[in-house]
């Protein structure tokens, strides 16, 4: 990375950790750990400057109403760290409070398949409700990454 390029960074809030920047033996030197700062906090970035993911984001959700209270659901996730050791494994709508309306599990990684879409169908949704949150799991740390609020068709 060329030193004005890292200079940049430093002037515009992002900080290297172990304070090492610029050349070194008239070669660029990159830090071996540095913290990137984000919107939701800060991440550990490895020598490669790619950020461990701990969670898959939920990229798109399309929603078709069954008649009543029932909905169908379309949802596309993305995890590119996905491997037969830890992957995505499921995907769930839930109500502004919390409450679990429908969930899907999955079995299996989705590693040559990025971002991937899975169905769930005939989620009960009540009545008064316009709105409901599509989140995703990771099977080693849980719920967390992007969420998607998405409005029920016809409320």
């Amino acid at each position: 990375m060329p030193r004005n390029a890292l200079s940049g960074r430093q002037r515009s809030g992002w900080r290297l950790s172990d304070g090492q920047h610029g050349h070194a033996n008239g070669k660029d030197r990159f830090p071996r750990c540095f913290a990137v700062r984000c919107s939701d906090g800060c991440h550990p970035v490895s020598d490669a400057g790619i950020a461990e993911e701990k969670f898959p984001d939920v990229v798109s959700a399309k929603i078709k109403p069954l008649g009543g209270d029932r909905f169908d659901f379309d949802v596309t996730i993305s995890s590119p760290y996905d491997t037969p050791s830890r992957y995505a494994d499921g995907f769930r709508v839930v109500g502004p409070k919390g409450e679990v309306y429908g969930e899907r599990k999955l079995l299996h990684d989705h590693a040559s398949e990025q971002p991937f879409t899975r169905d769930l169908h005939g989620v009960t949704i009540p009545a008064g409700l316009g709105t409901v949150i599509v989140e995703a799991r990771d099977l080693s740390y849980g719920y967390g990454g992007r969420k998607l609020e998405v409005a029920l068709p016809g409320r």
